[in-house]
């Protein structure tokens, strides 16, 4: 995935983060600000999925297809 397309999309995309990992607060979202490192690392800490598969699924919500 193209970090650049993720952090020029990340307005569109906060949403769809927000809804597939529900425990990510709105002030953690707004930490994140589009830097797509950090949200990797804070889906991490919340939910104890890999690296590569949080990657797999932000790309799926980049590209739109919804996982």
């Amino acid at each position: 995935m193209n970090r650049d397309e993720f952090e020029g999309k990340w307005h569109q995309l906060r949403g769809s983060v927000k809804s597939k990992w529900g425990q990510l607060t709105d002030n953690e979202l707004d930490e994140v600000s589009g830097n797509f490192e950090l949200l990797v690392g804070k889906i991490q800490e919340k939910y104890g999925q890999t690296r590569e598969e949080i990657e797999r699924q932000l790309d799926m919500l980049v590209t739109g297809k919804m996982v």
